[in-house]
Formats: C-alpha cells, structure tokens, sequence
C-alpha cells in the first residue's frame, strides 16, 4: 500500500473512531448527527433513527445512505446563509467602524468649526460694533445656519446666502454708522439700501471673496462627508447581501453535507472553499477596482483641502473679512452717502455726527482667543490617518474569499479534506479570478448576472470618485500671485481695496481648533 492510501485509511480510522464521527451504519449510526443538529434546531425530530436512502435530498445527495432528512437539509441551507452573513460582518467590521466613526467625528468636528466661526463674528459685532451688534448677529446667525445646512446637503446657494447677509447687513451700517441717531430706515427705505449695496458694491471686493473661499471650501467639504456617507452604505450592502439559490446550495454542500455522512469533523478543502466564495462572491468581487478607486479619489480631494479649500481655515477667518467690509463702507462714507441721498431720497448728510474711521481697529486678542496647538490635533492630521487607515483596506473585497476560508477550518494544503462530496487524500483547486466574467468555468455555483443591488452600489461609487477627482484637480495659480493673494480670486482694484491687509498686530485666526475625537 502507498503511503498516501495508507494516510487516508489513517484519517478515515480517524474520523469512524472519534466520537460523533461516524460513517451511518446501523440503528446508532445517526445518534451524533442527532445530536449535533439538536444544537442547531433543538427539539427538533427531523433526523432519521437510522440511516435511509434519501431520496428526497436535493442537494445532500447520497452514494448509499444518509443521516439527513429533506427538513435537516433545509435548514443546513439556512444555517449556511446565515454563517455566510456573518463572516461578510465580521470581515468587514473593523472597516465598518472606521468610515462610521470618522463620518460622525468629522461631521461633529464641521459642526465646531461652524459654531465657532459664528461666535467669532458675533464677538466682533459686540466688541467694535455694540450700537448695531444686537441687530447684527440674527443675520450672522442665519449665515451659519445656512452654511451648516449646505455642508448637510442642503440645495441652497452659498452666493444667495452670502448676498443675503450683505444685503441685510448694509441698512444696519448705513444707521449705525454711515448716519448715526437716524431713525431706524422704513421699508421701503430699507429695500432701497439693499438694493444699493449691489449695485454701488458698497462693501467693496469682500463679498465675492468671501463666496469665492466659502464655496469652494464648502463644496469640498460637503463632498467629504458625502464620500464617507457612500462608504458605509457600500460595506452595509455588501454585509447584507441575499445570496443566490446556486450559492446556498454550494454552502451547504461546502460545509453542512459532510455531516449526513457521519463526517462531523470533516473539513472543506481550501481549495474547493475558493472556488465557492468566488463564484458566491462574484459580484461583490466588482466593487474591488471602484473601492481601491474611492480611497484614491478620497486622498486625492484630502490632499487638496488647505487653503480657500479648507474651510476650517477659511470659516474661522470669515469675521475678518465681514470686518474689513464694514471698514471699507466707513472709508468711503462720504461718496456713499452722496450717492445713497441720490438714489433713495431720504440718507440725511449728518458727516459731524458720523462715526470716525478707526484707523486702529483691531481684534481684541483677549476677546478672540484660539489656543495655539500642535499640528497633529488639527482636522488636517485627523483626515490623514485616515486616509491612511483606509488604504489599509483597499483590497477588501478581493480578499473576501481568502478571509471567509481561513476562518471557517478550511484545510490549507487540500489534503485530507473534504471536496463536497468525499473526503479525499489531495483535492486539486480549480484556478479561479476575482469577479464574474471569471466564473464562467465554476462548477459548484453558476453565475446568472450581477445582482441589481451590487450595480446600483458601483453606480454609486463611479459617481463619487467622479466628484471627488473633479474636486481634486490641481489647483491653478494665477500668474504672479502669492497663495495669500490666490485666496482672494476676483477682480480687485484700488477703489475695492480688497488687498489691503487688516493692519500689522491682528489677530489671524488659523486652523488651530483643537480636534475633539
């Protein structure tokens, strides 16, 4: 006798004296299948005394007897899809809590940087500007409420928000300011003033760099969260799958039908066991090139959030810019008031009672406050790791069949073990690849097409990695200008005075906020 016949004899010995294991044969034959199966379905009586033909199995199908009966089969089947179910969850749960933990601590940490940007605002109105401050902060309150809405999805445009606030804030500066102890302007007069503001572009330059860094900010933003929002619904789908009548049939032939034998210790053969994730996965196999795609989309557009794109930089400097408008409408009071009698008829010319341009106004550093940290806590280094993290997992999905195998007791050397059928001394793999055009050729589970759910999802995905490759497309410099200047974008000349600086000593708020993971 060879060596490898007697190392099968060996392992039949084994598995016909190991208790439960035997192969059926008589009245106790059955007992340990009854047994083990009573642990899946206790109370249960669906297992035969003895052994019987089993004529009716559809997929445990006999060479003489069996210990199985047509309700034990099904409910292998079932016990098999569920086994399938949660290996894909434990598989994925690791991946699964990185995007969701990340997608709630980046949209909180958005939801900060709003709510300080805000308070800053407020503070300067208060600090420099207390005659209409009250007045002012419900238009800085609809701003940011607006801004939150639009990085939560909202299909508002961030020009109409912005043109929105300028309008509103022009009459209360116009009072205040511009003509200081007049009555409060009527409505009519009111509406004139607004419409004024674009029309002279009172506030000079500021509003449109102000929409141009807080669009572009925001989109990038919104589009982040968006990708990570896109990422756990990917992995949900792929946890949750319904497999197909072919696949169930292959699982529980895989690991349920060794057990009508007697064979309880019997284990599927790594090789066989490829084979049936591959065809049983076949489809969830496609999404692999769109999710290595989507982390590359992601850290292409993560690359690119500095500057006007970064929006906690560009938030929590927004107060400077709303400031340094103000100041601009003061420096040119007198046109402005000239022009502003003319067009509505009713500004009263009071230039001994105006307020005088504060050649000296600063932020109050002890008012605006940002406490200076390292580099790691900031929302740039969180977005970086995990990035990082991410790429950790890019062959998530190729790796699915090799995952499930190892740990559900395939023999990794195909001796030995069991083929679907038999135990057999060596099985021979078939060679198999990654997704279902490959599985033309698989024997233990025919692929009808990819499933509907799985088309929607890369539809899904090839529409994000789109936006997020638009978002992230190199930023371009306009000749001679500096980065600073770069944010400004827009026309600017003298008469805007938009490139003027906020005056040696301000307080520049940078994107320092401490990250609360």
């Amino acid at each position: 006798m060879s060596g490898s016949g007697g190392a099968l004899l060996l392992l039949a010995a084994a598995l016909l004296s190991a208790p439960g294991t035997a192969q059926p044969a008589g009245e106790a034959a059955c007992r340990p299948v009854r047994a083990a199966f009573q642990v899946l379905q206790p109370g249960a009586k669906w297992v035969p005394e003895s052994p019987v033909p089993g004529t009716d199995l559809q997929v445990c199908i006999p060479k003489g007897s069996t210990c199985c009966s047509r309700k034990m089969e099904e409910k292998y089947q079932a016990t098999a899809r569920l086994n399938m179910e949660q290996f894909l969850q434990s598989a994925s749960m690791e991946l699964k809590f990185l995007v969701i933990q990340n997608a709630a601590v980046f949209q909180e940490a958005f939801e900060i940087v709003v709510r300080h940007a805000r308070n800053f605002t407020n503070s300067m109105f208060r600090t420099h500007y207390k005659s209409m401050g009250p007045r002012a902060l419900k238009f800085v309150g609809e701003l940011f409420t607006d801004i939150s809405l639009y990085i939560l999805g909202s299909d508002i445009s961030v020009n109409d928000m912005i043109n929105e606030f300028f309008d509103s804030l022009f009459p209360l500066v116009y009072s205040h300011l511009l003509n200081p102890g007049s009555s409060d302007p009527s409505v009519e007069m009111t509406e004139c003033l607004r419409a004024a503001r674009r029309d002279l572009k009172v506030f000079g330059n500021y509003p449109k760099m102000m929409m141009t860094q807080v669009s572009k900010s925001l989109q990038v933003t919104r589009v982040f969260l968006q990708a990570l929002n896109l990422g756990i619904e990917v992995i949900n789908t792929t946890d949750h799958l319904k497999f197909s009548k072919d696949c169930g049939r292959a699982l529980l032939k895989m690991w349920y039908c060794s057990h009508c034998q007697g064979l309880l210790l019997a284990k599927p053969c790594a090789g066989y066991c490829s084979v049936v994730m591959q065809g049983c996965l076949a489809g969830v196999l496609e999404i692999h090139n769109h999710w290595r795609e989507y982390i590359g989309s992601l850290e292409g557009l993560t690359k690119g959030m500095h500057g006007i794109y970064d929006m906690e930089h560009v938030l929590l400097n927004l107060f400077s810019l709303v400031r340094d408008a103000i100041v601009h409408v003061q420096r040119n009071q007198g046109k402005l008031s000239t022009t502003i009698s003319r067009l509505c008829g009713h500004a009263q010319q009071r230039q001994a009672r105006s307020a005088n341009y504060p050649e000296d106004l600063l932020i109050d550093k002890k008012v605006l406050k940002v406490t200076h940290i390292e580099q790691e806590e900031t929302l740039s280094s969180r977005r970086r790791e995990l990035i990082a993290k991410l790429k950790s997992h890019g062959s998530f999905y190729s790796s699915l069949p090799e995952y499930i195998c190892n740990h559900s007791s395939a023999v990794q050397n195909d001796t030995l073990c069991w083929n679907g059928q038999e135990v057999v001394e060596r099985y021979s793999p078939q060679i198999t690849r990654n997704g279902a055009k490959a599985q033309t050729g698989n024997h233990e589970v025919k692929i009808k097409g990819p499933e509907p759910v799985i088309s929607q999802i890369i539809d899904k995905l090839k529409h994000i990695n789109q936006l997020l490759r638009g978002m992230a497309l190199p930023r371009r410099k306009a000749p001679g200008k500096t980065p600073e200047e770069e944010e400004e974008s827009g026309d600017c000349d003298d008469e805007d005075d938009c490139g003027r600086g906020s005056g040696d000593g301000e307080l520049r708020v940078r994107n320092q906020l401490r990250f609360l993971a």
